[in-house]
């Protein structure tokens, strides 16, 4: 079994969140897959953006707030 921490983006209205995670690697057939509690962080953080709770989201994640450039 093999552990690599990567970034995963999620992105909610106007803001995106990166998230670190472990993916975990093996043998079988449903390899990479992520642990139970990095799922739950992801949807935390994806459920704290929807609601504009930047605090919460920016406790597990770096927080971004998204604005679109001039053309």
């Amino acid at each position: 079994m093999i552990k690599k921490r990567l970034p995963k983006l999620v992105h909610e209205g106007n803001y995106a969140a990166e998230v670190d995670v472990e993916l975990i690697y093996t043998d079988d057939e449903w390899s990479p897959y992520l642990s139970l509690s990095d799922a739950e962080k992801l949807d935390t953080v994806r459920v704290a953006l929807r609601r504009g709770d930047i605090k919460v989201a920016s406790a597990l994640a770096r927080v971004f707030e998204l604005v679109p450039l001039a053309a």
